[in-house]
C-alpha cells in the first residue's frame, strides 16, 4: 500500500552533496534522504584523488581562481569560482570536524620530500598551479562518505530510506510557469514495488551525473542522470550538457571497466606510455602527463586510434616502492588482485566518461528556476567548472554549496507550509510488463551509440545520427512507460534518453571546440562564444534554446 511522508526537507541523494546539506540542516529541520540503492552507492564513495583548496602559504585563492578558470576554457562564472574557492578551506575545515580523517604530513615517509608545511599532506593534480589537493590516501571519496553517512545515520531529525528511486518532482500545478513550486516527489520503493508520495516544503537534488549514458564510465551503476531529467521534465533550464568529462586513466581490464586509476598517480609522477614503451604527452601540452583533462584524454584517444591499439600505459614504476605503496595503498592492492605490479610494470588503461560538468541550473545559493527546488553538486550547473572541470573541485563544491543551500532553506522554511493537497499515485491504467528484456537492450544500444557518436572526439554528423536515435527510443519508452508498471530499470532508462537528447542537442548549437567539446567540423574555438553558455529552456516554459 503506497504511503505519505511529510518532511521539511527532502534530499534525493546520498553521495556528499546530499549528506551534506542533510546534516547542515537537521539540527533546525525534519530531513528525508533518498537513496535509491544503498546509501554508499554513489559516485563520492568512488572518488580517489582529493579535494582541492588553498592550505599551503605559498599557494592563494587567486592562484586556485586561475587554474580553474584557465581550465573551464572561458565558460565559468567567476563570481562562482571565487565564493567556492575562498570557501573552500573551511568547507574542509567543517568535514575534519564532522570526522573525515585525512592524511597527515606525519604518516608521510620521510623520503617523501613533497610533503607540505603544515598538519596535512597535500598532492598536485593536472591543471594545479601548486599542491592543494587535500586526501585521504587514495581513498578520499571513500572516507568523506563514511564519516559523513555514519553522522547521518545517528542523527534524530534525519530519516534515510535506501531502495527509494524518485519517479518525479511534485508540482503545484500553478498555472503561471513562472510560480510553479515543487512540493516533493513521487517515490518508488524498490523493495515493495509500489509508488510513495514524499511531501517536503523544499526538495533538494543530489543526485549526481550522468556518464552511465556512455558504454564506458568510472561511475557506479546509478550514475543515470535522474535528477537532471526529472528537473528539465518539471521546467527547469539545463546548461552546458555537451560537457561530458572523460577521465584519461580508467583501467583496461575485461572484469573491471570502471575502476580509475587516481590522478594523483600522475600527480606524483606517473608516465603515460604507447605499447612500446614510448610518452607522448610533450607532443600534446607543454605541461604533458599534468595537462587538465581534455588535453590529456584527446591525447590518449588520438593515439589509439592511430595505432589501432585496445589501450595505453600509464607508469610508475621507476618510483620507489615504499612510496607508492604508502601513497596509493588501495589502488595497490586492487591492481595487485588483477595481476597488474603498479610497482614493477605500467598497467592498461583507457579514457572513459567521468563527470557531467553540465547540469540544472542554479544560483549561488542553489536556487533552481522552480520555487523550493534546489540543485547540490555533479546535478547541477553552477558555473564553476565552464567547459571542462579542473581535478578535485568537485567534492569541493558539493561541501561548499552544501552550505549555502542550507543556510538559504533555513532562512524562509517557517514561512512554508507543506502542501496536503497532492494526488497520489495513478497506476490503475497499467499493466505488469512481460517484456522486461526491451529494457536492457534499449540501455544497451543507447549506451553503445552515445559511445560511438558523442565521445571524446565528435561531428555534426555523428550528432545528428545519436539524435535520430534517440527520438526512436525516446517514443518506444514512452509508450513503455504509459502501459506498465515502473521499475527502477525503466526510470533510469527514461532518464538516460533525456540526459542523451540534451548532450546532443547542446552538442549540436555549439559550432566550436571547447573544453570537453572537440569537433572535427570546428576543430578551432570561436572567440565570440567565449563566456556565452549552451543554455536549453523547456518549451513550456520559454519556446526557445540558445547559447547565451
Amino acid at each position: 500500500m503506497p504511503r505519505k511522508y511529510d518532511f521539511d526537507v527532502l534530499i534525493i541523494g546520498s553521495g556528499a552533496g546530499g549528506l551534506a546539506t542533510a546534516l547542515r540542516l537537521a539540527d533546525h529541520a525534519k530531513v528525508a534522504v533518498l537513496s535509491k540503492r544503498k546509501i554508499s552507492s554513489g559516485s563520492t564513495n568512488w572518488a580517489q584523488g582529493g579535494i582541492a583548496a588553498v592550505f599551503d602559504t605559498r599557494d592563494s585563492h587567486a592562484d586556485h581562481i586561475k587554474d580553474t578558470i584557465e581550465a573551464g576554457a572561458g565558460l565559468c562564472e567567476e563570481k562562482t569560482v571565487k565564493y567556492v574557492v575562498e570557501n573552500g578551506k573551511k568547507s574542509i575545515d567543517w568535514l575534519i570536524g564532522e570526522g573525515v580523517n585525512f592524511t597527515k604530513n606525519t604518516y608521510i615517509s620521510a623520503q617523501d620530500s613533497a610533503a607540505i608545511e603544515g598538519d596535512y599532506h597535500l598532492t598536485k593534480e593536472g591543471g594545479h598551479s601548486y599542491r592543494r589537493v587535500i586526501h585521504a590516501d587514495d581513498a578520499t571519496g571513500a572516507e568523506v562518505q563514511m564519516s559523513l553517512q555514519d553522522q547521518v545515520r545517528l542523527h534524530k531529525n534525519i530519516s534515510l530510506f535506501e531502495s527509494h528511486m524518485a519517479v518525479d518532482l511534485i508540482s503545484n500545478c500553478h498555472p503561471d510557469p513562472d510560480k510553479r513550486t515543487c512540493t516533493g516527489a513521487y517515490v518508488l520503493d524498490v523493495k515493495k514495488d509500489c509508488v510513495d508520495i514524499f511531501r517536503a516544503k523544499c526538495t533538494v537534488l543530489a543526485t549526481g551525473g550522468a556518464s552511465r549514458v556512455y558504454l564506458y564510465t568510472s561511475n557506479p551503476d546509478g550514475s543515470t542522470g535522474d535528477g537532471i531529467a526529472m528537473a528539465w521534465r518539471f521546467g527547469c533550464r539545463v546548461a552546458n550538457m555537451e560537457f561530458n568529462q572523460f577521465h584519461p586513466t580508467c583501467l583496461y581490464h575485461p572484469e573491471e571497466r570502471t575502476f580509475l586509476l587516481s590522478e594523483a598517480l600522475r600527480g606524483e609522477g606517473a608516465y603515460l606510455r604507447l605499447p612500446d614503451g614510448e610518452r607522448f604527452m610533450h607532443k600534446y601540452d607543454e605541461r604533458l602527463e599534468l595537462a587538465p583533462r581534455d588535453i590529456v584524454a584527446r591525447a590518449i584517444d588520438y593515439e589509439m586510434k592511430r595505432l589501432g591499439a585496445d589501450c595505453l600505459y600509464l607508469d610508475i614504476s621507476h618510483k620507489e616502492e615504499g612510496f607508492i605503496k604508502e601513497h596509493f595503498p588501495t589502488i595497490y592492492e586492487f591492481c595487485l588482485e588483477l595481476g597488474y605490479d603498479i610497482t614493477k610494470a605500467p598497467v592498461p588503461i583507457v579514457p572513459a566518461a567521468h563527470y557531467t560538468c553540465g547540469g540544472v541550473m542554479v544560483n549561488l545559493k542553489g536556487q533552481t528556476d522552480v520555487r523550493h527546488l534546489y540543485g547540490v553538486g555533479e546535478v547541477a550547473h553552477t558555473g564553476l567548472h565552464g567547459a571542462n572541470r579542473l581535478a578535485s573541485n568537485s567534492l569541493l563544491e558539493c561541501v561548499v554549496y552544501s552550505e549555502t543551500t542550507a543556510r538559504d532553506i533555513l532562512s524562509k522554511l517557517d514561512r512554508i507550509t507543506i502542501d496536503i493537497s497532492v494526488p497520489p499515485w495513478d497506476e490503475s491504467r497499467v499493466t505488469d510488463s512481460d517484456e522486461e528484456v526491451v529494457v536492457s537492450h534499449n540501455w544497451n544500444e543507447l549506451r553503445h551509440f552515445m559511445w560511438d557518436y558523442v565521445g571524446i572526439v565528435r561531428t555534426t554528423r555523428r550528432l545528428q545520427r545519436a539524435r535520430h536515435r534517440i527520438d526512436l527510443l525516446a517514443g518506444e519508452i514512452r509508450e513503455y512507460y504509459s502501459n506498465f508498471r515502473v521499475s527502477s530499470d525503466l526510470l533510469e532508462l527514461r532518464n538516460l534518453v533525456v540526459v542523451a537528447d540534451l548532450i546532443v542537442r547542446s552538442g549540436l548549437l555549439r559550432t566550436e571546440s571547447r573544453g570537453l567539446h572537440y569537433t572535427l567540423d570546428y576543430p578551432e574555438s570561436d572567440p565570440d562564444l567565449k563566456n556565452r553558455n549552451t543554455i536549453l529552456r523547456p518549451a513550456r516554459r520559454l519556446r526557445k534554446t540558445e547559447i547565451i
